[in-house]
């Protein structure tokens, strides 16, 4: 099995390190010059794995990403708009999508992506930044500093660590977010662009965490920072 993790261009040298220790090839999301520079590399913006056969990429993509994509034999969409500089135009593929639902500002998904998961249940919030915001740790587990998604979907039976905003890094920007500074491996551990001993937070999300039976791995020491989200994907070995 190869695993790889998606990932901002701009990761740092221990963080790739790590990453590599842990098995996973980082492959860094190249920029989208349409969009601003704090962001313009996040995997969460750029990109939206669907499942484990389909990814839908923004539509003014690099050629080589795509291509990395269809080698691994994933069917690769491209979103139906390029994406825009601003809010709300550059929020398209930033949503949250779990095996039963499907969680976004429905009115600004992309068209494609909304397509692809319309048998879903959707769940309309208001944040559009709706991965940012949200750390997955499980099909029914959610970490965020959003009141609104929090409150949505605990009424869907959701457990829910809700959680001041502030605190994380984004370079360019006030703060971060905590979905975009962390990202599953595999079910059991959600690695962490930084070190929860220095979260104001990082008890609280410790124990959220045990309690799910899901342990935190951090990729660089020191305080947290938001480089947009960490996704992975796999290649059987033939």
């Amino acid at each position: 099995m190869k695993n790889y993790a998606i990932v901002d261009y701009r990761i740092d040298d221990e963080e790739e390190i790590n990453l590599l220790n842990l098995g996973f090839q980082p492959i860094k999301c190249p920029p989208n010059p349409n969009i601003y520079k704090a962001i313009c590399g996040h995997p969460d913006i750029l990109m939206h794995i669907v499942d484990n056969e389909n990814i839908i990429l923004h539509k003014d993509i690099e050629n080589s990403f795509f291509n990395f994509f269809t080698s691994l034999n994933f069917k690769v969409s491209l979103c139906k708009d390029s994406l825009g500089s601003k809010y709300p135009l550059n929020i398209k593929l930033n949503a949250v999508n779990l095996k039963s639902y499907f969680i976004h500002n429905i009115k600004y998904t992309d068209e494609v992506l909304l397509e692809m998961t319309k048998h879903k249940k959707l769940i309309n919030v208001k944040q559009g930044y709706t991965k940012c915001s949200t750390a997955i740790v499980n099909d029914n587990a959610i970490i965020t500093s959003d009141i609104a998604i929090a409150r949505t979907l605990e009424v869907e039976n959701f457990d829910v660590l809700l959680l001041p905003p502030g605190d994380i890094s984004l370079p360019g920007l006030d703060y971060g977010f905590i979905g975009g500074c962390s990202g599953l491996l595999d079910e059991n551990r959600l690695a962490f662009f930084g070190d929860l001993n220095y979260y104001s937070h990082g008890k609280d999300v410790i124990t959220f965490l045990h309690k799910h039976g899901v342990e935190p791995i951090y990729l660089r020491k020191g305080k947290l920072i938001d480089r947009g989200s960490l996704f992975t994907v796999s290649l059987k070995d033939k």
